[in-house]
């Protein structure tokens, strides 16, 4: 049960306190009233003034190569039994990305769609962007780069347009300088930064006045290649999707159809470089094996001649049916050795910068087709990395490295497929001549024949087969694919990416909730002053706080008079109310009450509520005196500027011929209340308090009034108070809104458990009506018409 009642405490505790921060915040309602309305105002406006941003998306796949077991590209199947282009692998997808985000395809993109000049609305209220509905068109013929540069950062690169006073006169205006000058459509026209020609493209409904920007097309590049984002769709995949954020949609649509298609257009350049360098060698060995062909052709026909021979086959037939497997094996070796020498050979003589190789020309053996495959693969990444870098580059100089090794492996490779062909055209030639003994009866000069045939066959085939390559290598040229397949072009969607209507409305609601909220909350955080009844009792709730005073506005009157229902009258009840359960047990045997009224420092209103406590209490019936006790700094006459010159306190202490109740005058307050001013300010007050005849003087004033005011002197600046509090029944010590320090509060607190003044009672004067606690926040005053709404704003803050 305890715990349960712990519990539930300490939950109703917790909800007084968020309940007691909320009417912190609660009564300033009407500057959140007024920051939310602001702010929703600014939103709408911001919200008709900006310009939306629409999200414009593509997506393409980018063909994956190596997925299909290192199967050619699109148009190169035909190159399988050549082994030219066999193993061909696209790079990692991140390699891809990398190239699409390049600087080098952007500014391609940026002069295809000549993004550079753009054209924007200067009738409308807002400069809408035209792009292709401008009504003028501004073709850049020369391009001054560094005046161009220094034109921007004055904004001078930038010029209205607008019709002139002839049918082919417009007038250019440089925005910045206010230039003015008369150009004419389809001329030459010199700027400061460039040479440009205006083109008429205007249609009836066209724009009058348009303003030009001229930019740099690096610099646009640089632009878009920031706002252009691309993802990875999914990493199993090598589906790309490209966003841009654009006010005009087509622009953006443009932008990403274009950066696709200068990407397939690099992309089939490389491709078809491996083709064109095979078609390159291809053609340099047509012409070696033509050269050799003509040759054994005219050999051969120099021997018929010279040995008389007409049907030389027919006589060895039977002979070359025998031998004929044993000579087409041979052949075969022949041109796979051929051709492994001329590769060879085209190493040798080209070096380690040869580039491409030629690849799959009818050699046999996958290893020296796949070391081909790969050595192009690292040529053409070295060649693409080298056209946005220099042969510095760490991944050219690693590169240059891989080709260079992997070049002298092709060459072992070959070096070793040579001599295998040789040992095996060695066996085929013994094979042959043991043939050759079977028909040794046969005459040399057949043998001799056979021998120029059987070259010229070789050749012939050779060159057949390289005319048939040629031919297939050219229709590869003429079908090759792009490498990102197109899913969808660029579309964009109705929908803003901003601003968001929705979000932009909510975010000004809480912006103007947020704004008032910082601005109370850092005011309660810095101010070291009270401010209310909760910033005393938070200090100390050993002092009971006797009374609230109003904050006067300019105009009103800061005295309490007879019938009076304001606001101060009202608080000055109160206060007496309270005192008569303070005063319950004060020991005045019959006699009047004493109560002094002090404070910390000057200015925190003692003398405001000592005269004001009096004229309350007068108003009730009761006989009344006020005593100025503060020698040093007598304020009482402020109030009544007849009596400055009245003899007082001072006067009766120092002299023994004067009269108490001589010196106690009249007020024009009420006819209940008296008045004893300080008097003359003498040069010794801690002196004069000190006597006992101050004493006695309040015991006198007791017994013919009923209460005895005291304004004293501030407590912290001098020690006259603490001289005389031994007479008093109360006291009242004000505190100030605003004014006093809630530090200073300790030094009350000290003074009486040091036993310097007893009976303290805090009132705290100068309170806002909106920090009222206790009753006074609830209402103004009772019977009173309640303040307008204004009223009600103004005393809020």
């Amino acid at each position: 049960m305890s715990q349960t009642d712990s519990h539930s405490n300490f939950m109703e505790e917790q909800e007084i306190n968020i309940r007691e921060e909320l009417d912190k915040y609660l009564r300033y309602w009407p500057w959140f009233v007024l920051g939310v309305i602001s702010c929703l105002i600014i939103a709408f406006f911001y919200l008709r003034l900006s310009v939306p941003v629409f999200n414009t998306v593509a997506s393409v796949i980018i063909k994956d190569e190596e997925s299909k077991g290192g199967s050619l590209p699109a148009g190169a199947a035909e190159f399988a039994d050549l082994g030219l282009l066999g193993g061909m692998s696209t790079n990692s997808i991140e390699n891809e990305i990398g190239l699409l985000k390049s600087r080098r395809l952007m500014i391609n993109t940026v002069r295809a769609l000549k993004l550079n000049v753009s054209y924007f609305d200067l009738d409308g209220l807002k400069a809408d962007e035209l792009y292709l509905n401008t009504p003028y068109l501004v073709e850049v013929v020369n391009l001054h780069q560094e005046a161009l540069t220094e034109a921007a950062k004055a904004d001078l690169n930038q010029f209205s347009l607008e019709p002139g006073q002839s049918p082919n006169a417009l007038q250019l205006t440089f925005t910045e300088s206010g230039k003015i000058l008369e150009v004419q459509i389809d001329e030459l026209i010199t700027l400061p930064f460039a040479t440009v020609i205006i083109r008429d493209t205007r249609k009836p409904d066209s724009k009058e006045r348009v303003l030009v920007k001229i930019q740099a097309v690096a610099h646009v590049a640089d632009t878009y290649r920031e706002a252009v984002q691309i993802n990875l769709i999914d990493d199993n995949a090598t589906l790309l999707e490209f966003n841009l954020g654009s006010p005009v949609k087509q622009k953006a649509q443009d932008i990403l159809d274009q950066l696709i298609f200068e990407y397939n257009k690099e992309a089939i350049e490389d491709k078809n470089e491996v083709a064109v360098n095979t078609a390159k060698f291809i053609d340099e060995r047509l012409a070696i094996i033509s050269g050799e062909l003509d040759t054994v052709e005219v050999g051969l026909e120099s021997f018929k001649e010279q040995n008389s021979l007409t049907n030389i086959e027919a006589e060895s037939e039977l002979i070359v049916e025998n031998a004929s497997d044993y000579r087409k094996r041979e052949q075969e070796i022949q041109t796979q050795l051929s051709v492994a020498q001329s590769i060879i050979q085209y190493l040798q003589e080209e070096g380690s910068d040869s580039g491409l190789l030629p690849a799959d020309i009818g050699l046999e053996g996958e290893s020296v087709n796949a070391q081909i495959a790969s050595y192009n693969e690292l040529v053409l990444e070295r060649n693409r990395i080298l056209s946005g870098a220099t042969k510095l580059n760490p991944t050219v100089t690693r590169l240059n490295q891989q080709t260079e090794q992997l070049r002298q492996t092709i060459m072992v490779g070959l070096e070793r497929t040579v001599n295998s062909l040789q040992i095996a055209q060695r066996g085929l030639r013994q094979q042959s001549g043991l043939i050759s003994s079977e028909i040794a009866k046969v005459p040399a000069k057949e043998r001799q024949f056979r021998d120029i045939s059987r070259q010229q066959e070789i050749k012939e085939a050779l060159y057949i087969f390289l005319l048939q390559k040629r031919e297939e290598n050219s229709l590869s040229l003429a079908a090759t694919s792009p490498k990102a397949k197109i899913v969808d072009s660029a579309y964009t969607s109705e929908i803003p990416l901003s601003p968001k209507p929705k979000i932009v409305l909510i975010a000004a609601f809480l912006i103007g909730l947020i704004i008032p909220f910082s601005i109370f909350y850092i005011r309660r955080l810095l101010n070291n002053k009270i401010e209310r009844r909760e910033d005393l009792e938070k200090i100390t709730r050993a002092i009971p706080i006797v009374g609230e005073l109003p904050r006067i506005s300019k105009g009103e009157s800061d005295l309490v008079e007879e019938n009076d229902r304001s606001v101060l009258a009202e608080s000055f009840r109160i206060m007496t109310t309270n005192l008569q359960y303070l005063l319950v047990n004060a020991k005045n045997e019959g006699k009047g009450y004493c109560i002094y009224t002090t404070s910390t420092v000057k200015g925190e209103g003692k003398t405001f509520t000592s005269i004001n406590l009096a004229v309350t209490l007068a108003n009730t019936g009761k006989k009344v005196v006020i005593i100025g006790a503060d020698l040093r700094n007598p304020q009482l006459q402020r109030y009544d500027t007849e009596s400055k010159s009245f003899l007082g306190i001072s006067d009766y202490l120092v002299n023994e011929d004067h009269q108490l109740q001589n010196l106690i005058s009249d007020s024009k307050f009420h006819p209940n209340l008296k008045l004893l001013l300080s008097g003359s300010i003498p040069p010794n007050p801690s002196e004069l308090l000190r006597q006992a005849k101050f004493g006695r003087m309040i015991h006198e004033l007791r017994e013919q009034y009923d209460y005895v005011i005291v304004d004293t002197a501030p407590s912290m600046l001098v020690a006259d108070t603490f001289l005389i509090s031994k007479y008093a029944d109360l006291i009242l010590y004000v505190t100030r809104a605003g004014y006093t320090e809630k530090k200073l509060l300790n030094f009350a607190i000290d003074v009486q458990n040091d036993g310097k003044l007893h009976d303290i009672s805090f009132v705290i004067n100068d309170v806002k009506t909106a920090n009222f606690g206790y009753g006074n926040k609830y209402g103004y005053a009772y019977g009173q018409s309640k303040p307008s709404l204004w009223e009600r704003f103004k005393k809020s803050f």
